[in-house]
């Protein structure tokens, strides 16, 4: 049986802002494989491919080190969240490759939104007026980065929301599995399904990565790897309410990123559309603390 870690909230923030800073690398690496920054551009699926190799690689190492419980996972629940975090991650690489990188994650962040409306048919909750206002502001944010009228950057936008519903779609999961298995066992299995599944979207794209590019790749796996492990290692600390906020930080850093690497940095819509988004998903969180702390 699976014993949930004590309540730690200062290093659950931590290691939230750990991740952020760690999951802003990978699309930054991703960008570069997905332009021809470091040669022939890669495809998404390749990228995506590339991430589950190098990702399992590195956790299937780490498990080995801390010979973590396992207990008998549950594969159905595992591989619809698989197929949609797999789904999730290569429209976010496509997307990366673009748009800036604060506007991608800034949509990524609608993820909670998209959960909360997907959670009315599948998980058979009732949505009140003020998750629907949060709903509606956060969208509104999305609007905005849309940017109507330019082509190349709506067609990023648009990717940047496909993996937003994916993972959005992907907490459903993640919430039957949160508390039944351990973090490791997650993380194990999950990137096992996944590298199956980017294995077969693979083979129609596969093109020989330059050594350059070997190693993005394996940096990104191995970014990914850490990321994941810090925060469901945090979430394992610390309340989702109190948690998911120090996330936010990811678009501080994909910011930072983007600009002192290939010297984009946010513009005023580009801010405008982010902070709209974030107090959308704000209102979101606030809600849902409020809804815990009534039932506890």
């Amino acid at each position: 049986m699976f014993i949930p870690r004590a309540s730690n909230p200062g290093l659950a923030a931590l290691l939230t802002v750990l991740a952020a800073a760690l999951l802003a690398g990978t699309t930054l690496l991703a960008k570069a494989l997905g332009t021809d920054a470091l040669g022939p551009a890669l495809s998404p699926f390749q990228i995506s491919h590339g991430r589950f190799l190098f990702a399992l690689v590195a956790i299937a190492g780490m498990s080995a080190l801390v010979r973590p419980r396992f207990t008998r996972p549950d594969l159905g629940t595992h591989a619809k969240r698989s197929a949609l975090g797999w789904g999730g991650v290569t429209l976010m690489f496509a997307a990366a490759a673009f748009i800036p990188l604060s506007d991608a994650t800034a949509i990524s962040f609608l993820n909670p939104v998209f959960g909360m409306i997907l959670a009315i048919p599948l998980l058979g909750e009732r949505v009140g007026p003020v998750r629907w206002t949060a709903a509606g502001i956060a969208l509104t944010g999305a609007a905005i980065l849309m940017r109507p009228g330019s082509g190349v950057v709506e067609t990023g936008a648009l990717l940047a929301l496909g993996a937003a519903l994916c993972l959005g779609a992907e907490l459903i999961f993640i919430k039957r599995l949160s508390g039944r298995e351990g973090p490791w066992q997650i993380l194990l299995v999950n990137n096992a399904i996944g590298l199956s599944i980017a294995t077969l979207a693979v083979v129609w794209v596969w093109a020989a990565p330059t050594p350059a590019q070997w190693a993005a790749l394996a940096a990104l796996g191995g970014l990914m790897a850490l990321a994941q492990t810090a925060f469901i290692n945090a979430m394992a600390r610390g309340d989702a309410s109190y948690v998911a906020p120090f996330f936010y930080t990811a678009l501080i850093f994909a910011g930072l990123y983007d600009g002192l690497v290939f010297g984009v940095w946010p513009d005023a819509i580009s801010i405008l559309g982010a902070v709209v988004i974030l107090g959308g998903a704000g209102l979101l969180l606030w809600r849902e603390g409020r809804r815990r702390a009534v039932v506890t």
